[in-house]
């Protein structure tokens, strides 16, 4: 008899990557939460999910993402699915949400947020599953979001998501390459309040790129194959046109890219412009204003 417990004792995973898959076996298959694996561990397993469980085993021990063995990925208080097409959201990623969060609340404080007319728009540049533009929406609805993505698979996992979180009345999607985007979509003429961006930094070449989730990941979404800044200085140099003055751009860039990033913003015209640290104590973001 196969069970949670003789499972769990017998895998060469870590225990937490085990119980994240047979949570999510329990679900799928039983329609179980995951406290079901404390409380049903001696329960016995049936032939279809303990052959689903070995093909997941086997795919996590050759190194692919959890996320994508599941389908999901948890970021800022939203579930996102997410597949072999998009980058898997990071907790560092949610700085900019964090950043993104700020300005708006301090914008509605000051009174810049009324009718539907005024609402405050913010562009996201490179959403890949949509996860930045869909955070915030989630967590400030008194917004309107335009999310482009140069990848049609990426985009179409993004569209998804706003289906299943309940948020396409505040969000629209534009195929194309970073503010070309605008161009095939009703944002063309439009300027925002805030430009957000996590675009590929990992300079080509670089061994990470190799190593562990990132084996798995569409390059694309990783790397510029240049010199890590090329995507960067395109989104930088291109947002005082879109932005409104006095508007806000924020973008994550490599833990050692934090000058390079700083010295384009100030030659773009910025001003107040900011570093940011993630949670590891990393520069992680840059974040400027347009002068009024």
């Amino acid at each position: 008899m196969t069970t949670v417990r003789s499972l769990l004792s017998q895998t060469q995973l870590p225990k937490t990557e085990a119980r994240m898959l047979l949570a999510h076996l329990f679900e799928v298959h039983l329609q179980l939460p995951k406290s079901a694996l404390l409380s049903r561990d001696d329960m016995e397993l049936s032939h279809p999910l303990v052959t689903e469980w070995a093909s997941l085993e086997s795919r996590r021990m050759q190194g692919e993402p959890i996320a994508y063995l599941i389908g999901t990925r948890s970021f800022h208080a939203i579930d996102l699915r997410v597949g072999p097409g998009v980058l898997i959201p990071r907790p560092e990623t949610e700085l900019l949400v964090e950043i993104g969060l700020s300005e708006l609340q301090q914008r509605h404080c000051l009174g810049f947020a009324g009718t539907v007319g005024t609402l405050p728009r913010v562009l996201d540049l490179g959403t890949g599953s949509g996860a930045i533009a869909l955070a915030l929406a989630h967590a400030y609805p008194k917004a309107r979001y335009i999310a482009t993505d140069a990848s049609p698979e990426a985009l179409a996992i993004a569209k998804q998501n706003a289906v299943l979180l309940g948020l396409t009345d505040r969000i629209s999607f534009a195929l194309g390459d970073w503010y070309s985007a605008l161009k095939l979509s009703d944002g063309s003429n439009t300027l925002f309040d805030l430009i957000l961006s996590n675009p590929p930094y990992i300079v080509a070449g670089d061994p990470h790129l190799q190593q562990g989730d990132l084996r798995f990941e569409p390059a694309s979404a990783l790397t510029d194959h240049a010199s890590g800044l090329s995507c960067l200085e395109t989104i930088i140099k291109g947002a005082p046109a879109h932005l409104k003055p006095g508007g806000l751009i924020a973008v994550e860039h490599g833990f050692d890219q934090s000058d390079a990033v700083q010295a384009m913003l100030l030659s773009a015209g910025f001003e107040a412009i900011t570093p940011h640290r993630d949670l590891a104590g990393h520069w992680r973001a840059a974040s400027a204003r347009k002068p009024r």
